[in-house]
């Protein structure tokens, strides 16, 4: 196992893996990262799949069997990208075990397109549920005003969802409160707390790529002295909303009868900035009970050279408000640049998904050529 791996994964992050592939899967590479790189999980998302199926040779006999036998290209995409999810669910099965149910997750995400659509999101994230068919799946919903009711209902109906997309410290206690929601629906409902499990993905190095746009605009030593320093900042305040909440005695009662903390999930964690250390999301967002899922190129620079000295979140909190109320007086206004990432996150799923759609039909067509 590689050193710098263990180190994070001993001081309580878990490392999840932001990429899938059916290649990945049948080649043995995703097992191999299990016990060489300490990975305890998997997210995806549309463009993972496009990808995956667009460079993926191993594809191409389903699609061309789904496409013959009548599948519309939604039915294609779905019965792929539930294959990949069950199966790779299959992979982390042993982890899953022996973590108790809190790691060895595959995550799958609801389509962008119900993401103001509360019902819509509802209905699929338990279609997407039952067709992959395993425990240790997570349903993904982003954390817009209209998701919420749905993580709460989706929650309550004993499923468990990472929450995306999350941008704001009040957008984050929002989700909490519609996760504890819906942990007290399920336990009126009779359902067994401990099954629950749920991780709130708070995004990193957007908050940075866009606030640091801003600082340059503004072009002053106070302003530049602020770059890269935001994203950062952000998390760790989210980490004390986290601590915050689930010490309440809504959440402690909760804890006591079975359930499970929503932990927080540190995602994109790609540094964008070629300024900045390429570790830099992962080194300074140690703490336990988070997860880190890192794309590859992130996972590799932290085993070769990433330095994990512990927990550097906590006792943070002070500093990192610092920096936010740094930024106001500059000129630059959180508030509007967390709505406006919120915007910008989903006209990029929306695009992501059209890639999909895109790719899966293109290789229909292909198949009908042949």
């Amino acid at each position: 196992m590689n050193q710098n791996t263990q180190a994070l994964s001993d001081a309580g992050v878990s490392i999840w893996l932001d990429d899938l592939s059916r290649q990945r899967i049948t080649s043995g590479t995703l097992a191999a990262l299990i016990t060489e790189r300490n990975v305890v999980g998997v997210t995806t998302n549309p463009t993972i799949f496009a990808n995956a199926i667009a460079a993926g040779e191993s594809y191409e006999a389903t699609v061309q069997e789904l496409a013959a036998g009548g599948s519309s290209v939604d039915e294609v995409i779905t019965s792929l990208t539930t294959k990949d999810v069950a199966d790779a669910c299959d992979v982390f099965a042993d982890v899953y075990r022996t973590s108790g149910g809190v790691d060895g997750r595959v995550s799958i995400e609801v389509e962008p397109g119900l993401a103001r659509d509360t019902e819509g999101t509802i209905a699929q994230a338990a279609s997407l549920h039952g067709r992959v068919a395993r425990e240790n799946v997570l349903i993904k919903i982003p954390a817009t005003q209209e998701g919420l009711e749905a993580i709460a209902a989706t929650t309550a109906a004993g499923i468990s969802v990472n929450v995306t997309l999350i941008f704001s410290l009040d957008r984050y206690r929002d989700v909490i409160n519609a996760y504890l929601t819906g942990l007290e629906r399920a336990q009126q409902a009779g359902h067994d707390l401990s099954k629950i499990h749920s991780v709130a993905s708070f995004f990193v190095s957007r908050v940075d790529s866009e606030i640091d746009k801003r600082l340059d605009a503004i072009g002053t030593d106070e302003a530049t002295a602020l770059k890269g320093k935001a994203g950062l900042a952000n998390a760790h305040l989210a980490y004390r909303v986290w601590r915050e909440a689930f010490a309440s005695e809504r959440a402690q009662a909760l804890l006591e009868a079975g359930a499970n903390t929503q932990r927080p999930l540190w995602a994109s964690t790609g540094v964008k900035d070629p300024a900045l250390p390429d570790t830099l999301y992962v080194t300074e967002l140690v703490a336990p009970q988070t997860v880190n899922t890192m794309p590859e190129k992130t996972l590799e620079a932290l085993a070769d050279h990433g330095q994990i000295a512990g927990d550097s979140i906590t006792g943070r909190a002070a500093e990192a408000e610092g920096v936010l109320d740094a930024l106001d007086s500059v000129g630059v206004s959180y508030k509007e640049v967390v709505e406006l990432l919120e915007t910008e996150g989903l006209e990029k799923f929306d695009a992501s998904w059209a890639e999909l759609v895109q790719t899966v039909q293109e290789h229909m067509g292909q198949g009908a050529q042949a």
